[in-house]
């Protein structure tokens, strides 16, 4: 079983920055891709963006609404996944989770590909 705990999140203006953090509870043996999704009051769960950790070049991929403006890395020596959200809009507004799959557990970009997830950290983008 993994655990993930989201860091990081807050209250901004719009065209702030915040980054959130992810942290495992085990190493990336048990998993081969953490993704952060969010999710509006309202609206379904939408990915983000996601990242290899077990592979060397740690691939990505983002969500068309995101690019340009978030970066996902990751510190497979810290079990530790970043989302730097730069240029934040008020439709960034969500909370944002971070999800483990298992290895060649589906969809990158898809939910149910997903099989550990955090609590979620609130982000909060002003007008």
């Amino acid at each position: 079983q993994v655990q993930l705990v989201e860091y990081g999140g807050g209250s901004v203006q719009a065209g702030g920055s915040l980054r959130l953090s992810c942290v495992a509870s085990r190493d990336t043996l048990d998993y081969d891709c953490v993704a952060w999704f969010r999710q509006a009051p309202g609206k379904e769960r939408e990915a983000v963006a996601s990242i290899y950790t077990r592979a060397r070049d740690g691939n990505t991929l983002y969500a068309d609404s995101v690019k340009g403006r978030f970066t996902i890395s990751r510190d497979n020596a810290k079990n530790t996944v970043y989302l730097q959200m730069n240029s934040l809009k008020p439709e960034d507004t969500a909370m944002y989770y971070c999800a483990a799959r298992l290895p060649n557990g589906g969809r990158l970009l898809s939910p149910s590909a997903y099989a550990y997830w955090g609590r979620g950290t609130q982000v909060t983008v002003s007008s």
